[in-house]
């Protein structure tokens, strides 16, 4: 007789990036005609050479192959909460701040802190696969905030007033959002802060993508609400905007209550993130700010250069909304699914997308494109292959 895993584990789907890519297996496409995939958010550049040579010289350092305290490498914390503070205003101090093992770490420490089972968050629909994921290892319900295509696919806070209860634990943005590229305005995320607060829930917003924003803009103001620590939970990654992804660094940013909730969680899981990665983000934070501020720019140009491709009268897919890393597309396939459709793309078009349905609900006519990756000069063929699609 074997043994058991636990039901709940089993019973959660499985990583999607990797089904996808078992549709191409063994296909070769032309040199002139690459793969164009578009099917999990990467950097398209490795990390800047002088981070590099930061990490290799730290790497000689025998304290680098050391634990760190469990909330991180303090003058790491020190770097976040001022950069916090640059960006958004408010007074985020190192001791409001967690570095983890990545965002996925960051939202899967946080839910452990925050919901048990037989609680719900409300995820906007569509919503980010992992975290779905997570609430069905927890044991934790998911209450889909509709989908709202007609608003670009940004979410309605009065939708999310009539769905809390007091089984709500958490209400769960992305902003700039994935999958949809949808940024949230500041007063819209001031609204949702108002909904959780009066429901006595944390309002969890995970800002992987905020430095893809334009240059100086300030993404929101609640860091400047004197009691934001008693509602709001901020989640970040460095991966993507230094191009560190293996490196695994991410961040919370709450208040005391939920840092001692974390500290358990995180004793757990990994005791702390790791130490070389930890010395990159800091590295990143002093010394890469006008780098920094280039990749944004150069981001900002490759999500245009896609807006400006899709303006085709040829074309029947419906871009719904796009920023940051992602494209939300609207097939034009009634009688179709997305994975049917998703899959043709992929072997008869080499352009390797995800079908909207893994991403929540009612998305079976959506597909979502991690665009960034690719340069501004290749968007008008991601928009050929899809017009050629239809043939």
């Amino acid at each position: 007789m074997t043994f058991h895993t636990n039901p709940r584990v089993d019973g959660v789907k499985a990583p999607p990036i990797p089904e996808a890519w078992s549709w191409i297996e063994g296909l070769e496409f032309p040199v002139d005609r690459p793969l164009l995939d578009v099917c999990q958010a990467v950097p398209a550049d490795p990390p800047p050479e002088a981070l590099r040579a930061h990490v290799a010289a730290r790497a000689g350092d025998p304290a680098t192959a050391k634990y760190t305290d469990i909330f991180g490498l303090e003058p790491l914390r020190e770097a976040l909460a001022g950069d916090i503070r640059s960006i958004y205003g408010g007074d985020v101090a190192a001791a409001d701040t967690m570095i983890t093992a990545g965002c996925n770490q960051a939202f899967f420490n946080t839910m452990v802190a925050l919901a048990g089972e037989g609680d719900h968050i409300l995820l906007p629909a569509p919503w980010y696969f992992n975290h779905e994921m997570t609430a069905d290892m927890l044991g934790v319900g998911v209450v889909p905030v509709p989908f709202r295509p007609e608003r670009g696919g940004v979410p309605d806070p009065e939708d999310a007033r009539r769905l809390v209860n007091e089984r709500t634990r958490a209400i769960v943005l992305v902003s700039p959002n994935n999958p949809t590229g949808a940024v949230y305005s500041s007063e819209i995320l001031e609204a949702f802060l108002d909904v959780a607060r009066d429901a006595g829930c944390a309002l969890v917003v995970d800002e992987t993508y905020r430095d893809f924003l334009n240059v100086g803009e300030r993404p929101h103001d609640l860091f400047s609400h004197t009691e934001w620590r008693g509602t709001l939970v901020h989640l970040y990654s460095f991966s993507k905007v230094y191009c560190l992804t293996g490196y695994r660094v991410g961040a919370v940013v709450a208040g005391a209550a939920m840092m001692a909730a974390l500290e358990k969680v995180t004793d757990c899981v990994q005791i702390c993130a790791p130490h070389l990665g930890q010395e990159a983000a800091r590295y990143g934070i002093g010394h890469l700010k006008e780098w920094r501020q280039g990749n944004a720019v150069v981001m900002a140009g490759r999500a245009e250069a896609l807006r400006r491709a899709f303006t085709r009268n040829d074309l029947r897919y419906e871009l719904v909304s796009a920023g940051a890393y992602f494209a939300y597309v609207r097939h034009p396939f009634a009688g179709r699914s997305d994975v049917e459709v998703a899959q043709g793309l992929a072997r008869e078009q080499g352009l390797l997308a995800l079908p909207g349905s893994w991403f929540g609900p009612d998305q079976e006519r959506y597909l979502r494109f991690a665009f960034a990756n690719l340069d501004e000069a290749v968007m008008p063929a991601i928009v050929e292959r899809l017009t050629a699609s239809q043939v």
